[in-house]
């Protein structure tokens, strides 16, 4: 089978920082793990779920995606593809490899001045991945081989997709928090800021929320605002998350950076207080759920489903000994209940939306 990246990709990814894993997959040090090494802070992701940002990998499965975001700050040379028409790398080399080359990416933090000898050290006992780098890392076809190798190594999953696989949504096993992106509230908005391969995405996007909401696992939606385009109907936002289920929501500024600058404007980049309000815009909609928190540095704002009570952190050392019994559950839900079945021509009836 032939390879996802050719050898001049490769050759683009590894000048861009990125560490290529066999034949499809990446792994570039996060700027808030560096940041932390600094002593300049976390992520976002510490603030509101507990992440240690210097003991998390980012990397993905997947270079490939179906979408072309206009707000993606990669370039346009990677593959894009409905299908996975590729060799199929094992997982455990694949984690590995990652860890591997993650460490190799950390080393020149040792024995700096700036950097904390006991943070360091902590570095190299990575406790947490987040496959959200780049591409769509559920369409890797061995994932729940590679969910469980993490979970037997203490290792957190926190996956995002863009919600074009619906049937890899329904198939991928329990993992500590899994993220559907939701980048506009109606089929236009979502086509001009995603531009999907698939002519029925609407219908794969809604389906993808109808399994989410299935799912006994953590979710989260992640609203990407760009000013200016999808920052609008927050009652249409509210209906879909509804219709998802959704334990939190995370709403986000685009961020004018790399190839998106080729694309969209700085003033597509929205301020802290903008989305702010627009967060308690939608949450207006939203009886069940309620405002947590906000990071200032990443300009994006948590809310979540009451029952939280606003404790949002993970216990994560109860989460790795409670999979296997959510892994057991898991196989137990009849997702042939979900009657709406995406197809290959778009429908033009939406009143599955009301």
């Amino acid at each position: 089978m032939k390879s996802q990246l050719d050898d001049k990709s490769k050759e683009t990814l590894t000048k861009q920082g990125y560490s290529v894993i066999g034949d499809h997959s990446v792994v570039k040090v996060c700027g808030w793990t560096k940041n932390t090494l600094k002593g300049k802070g976390g992520c976002y992701k510490l603030k509101f779920y507990g992440i240690k940002s210097h003991k998390c990998m980012q990397m993905s499965t997947s270079v490939s995606c179906a979408n072309r975001c206009s707000f993606c700050w990669r370039d346009y040379k990677s593959p894009v593809s409905k299908d996975w028409d590729w060799g199929v790398d094992d997982p455990t080399f694949i984690l590995d490899e990652s860890l591997k080359a993650h460490h190799k990416q950390l080393v020149g933090f040792k024995g700096r001045d700036a950097t904390p000898k006991k943070l360091y050290e902590q570095s190299t006992d990575v406790a947490h991945v987040a496959l959200s780098l780049t591409g769509e890392p559920i369409a890797y076809p061995r994932m729940n081989e590679m969910v469980e190798d993490f979970h037997s190594r203490n290792i957190s999953t926190f996956i995002v997709t863009n919600a074009q696989f619906p049937d890899c949504i329904r198939t991928l096993y329990p993992i500590t928090q899994l993220y559907a992106s939701m980048d506009g509230p109606n089929p236009k908005t979502l086509k001009e800021l995603d531009v999907p391969l698939f002519k029925n995405y609407w219908e794969r996007f809604i389906q993808s929320l109808d399994y989410l909401a299935m799912r006994n696992d953590r979710t989260a939606i992640r609203i990407t605002c760009v000013k200016g385009i999808n920052m609008i109907d927050p009652q249409g936002y509210a209906k879909l998350i509804q219709r998802a289920d959704a334990d939190l929501v995370e709403v986000k500024s685009y961020m004018f950076v790399g190839a998106s600058q080729d694309r969209l404007k700085f003033e597509n980049m929205p301020k802290c207080e903008e989305i702010k309000v627009f967060t308690h815009q939608i949450l207006e909609y939203l009886p069940e759920y309620e405002y947590i928190s906000h990071h200032d540095s990443s300009r994006v704002s948590l809310f979540a489903k009451k029952t939280f009570e606003k404790q949002t952190w993970i216990d994560y050392p109860k989460f790795m000994l409670d999979f296997p019994k959510q892994l057991e559950d898991f196989k137990k839900i009849d997702f042939k209940s979900v009657e709406f079945k995406h197809r290959d021509d778009p429908v033009e009836d939406r009143s599955y939306l009301v």
